[in-house]
């Protein structure tokens, strides 16, 4: 995330864990936050799927949704600042995700909702609880993928899991895979990074976030040309995320700072 982002008010946080329940169904709820979900509105729409959840909390659509939700209000706070709200709302995400996979065991998006919430929560953990969460995320976009071989928010993530474990230097990566229990970091690779993240663009090509990240990862193994034509596309595509701004504007930085490189 980039500049212009702004932090969670305490006094949003506060409303959104005491939305009131409406005098309408569940479904009701549900189909009301996916209206708001889709005008790019987490907030708004966090709230109904609690209001939702308030009358039968063990609501499937409205468990994963509304982690999925809280995720995209808290990651409107950049990870670099220390933000309790923020925190505190990707606790909440992965309370709801849980809750949405005991709900329907053989749902995709449960197993989904789970894996994101639990990457961003690990993001303000240690660095042995991160290493120990990396086998949990792993473990549940992929059975999200087994489910739903269409996943593209899953492939997502197993693309941004294989990035980010190779992001790490040599050595950090030997010590988790010695010493914290991180031995499953050895099936993480760039190849495998690329082939996920490529296979999320293919699934939804619209998405802003796929492209974005695909070009990181090709920025990051120096594939400049390959990392432009992902960048080129971000400009003409639609505001579907509620970061899509910021991404829009962060590409077309990384776009110019590599516009020369071979």
């Amino acid at each position: 995330p980039g500049a212009g982002v702004r932090l969670l008010p305490a006094a949003l946080l506060a409303v959104l864990l005491t939305a009131p329940a409406a005098a309408q169904s569940v479904p009701d709820l549900v189909t009301r936050g996916v209206a708001a979900f889709d005008a790019r509105n987490p907030a708004a729409a966090l709230k109904d799927y609690q209001a939702a959840m308030a009358i039968d909390s063990t609501s499937y659509e409205a468990n994963w949704r509304a982690s999925v939700a809280a995720v995209d209000i808290g990651k409107q706070t950049p990870d670099s600042i220390p933000d309790p709200a923020r925190d505190s709302l990707y606790r909440l995400a992965e309370r709801y995700a849980t809750r949405a996979v005991a709900a329907n065991p053989d749902g995709a998006d449960g197993y989904f909702a789970l894996a994101n919430a639990i990457g961003r929560t690990s993001l303000t953990l240690g660095k042995k609880a991160r290493v120990q969460r990396a086998t949990e995320i792993r473990a549940a976009a992929l059975k999200a993928i087994e489910l739903n071989p269409r996943h593209d928010g899953a492939f997502h993530v197993m693309g941004r899991w294989n990035a980010e474990i190779m992001r790490l230097s040599s050595i950090e990566r030997f010590f988790a895979k010695s010493f914290l229990g991180g031995a499953v970091f050895s099936q993480a690779s760039w190849d495998n990074a690329v082939a996920y993240m490529k296979r999320a663009v293919d699934v939804r090509p619209e998405f802003i976030y796929h492209h974005y990240d695909l070009a990181l990862i090709y920025i990051d193994t120096k594939q400049w040309s390959l990392a432009r034509q992902q960048l080129e596309q971000i400009p003409a595509l639609p505001l579907i995320d509620v970061m899509d701004p910021v991404w829009k504007k962060e590409a077309a930085g990384f776009l110019q700072s590599i516009a020369n490189k071979k």
